[in-house]
């Protein structure tokens, strides 16, 4: 059973970032979360394994939640 890879793969993740939030610029904040919801089923589709993707959510809930 494959288990979601938490350990990061980016050459470079700072220059990803900026390529993140570059793509954020001049949008307003519905654009943003249409854009944030776009590349996250982009990903989602590109992964392709419910187990995983179920596996990303709730740990990105988890952070979400204990962020505040």
């Amino acid at each position: 059973m494959k288990t979601l890879n938490t350990h990061s793969k980016l050459e470079s993740p700072d220059d990803f970032y900026e390529d993140l939030i570059e793509a954020h610029r001049d949008l307003d904040t519905a654009q943003s979360h249409e854009l944030n919801a776009a590349l996250v089923l982009l990903l989602a589709n590109h992964i392709g394994d419910r187990n995983i993707l179920r596996e990303a959510l709730e740990k990105a809930r988890e952070v979400a939640r204990s962020a505040h």
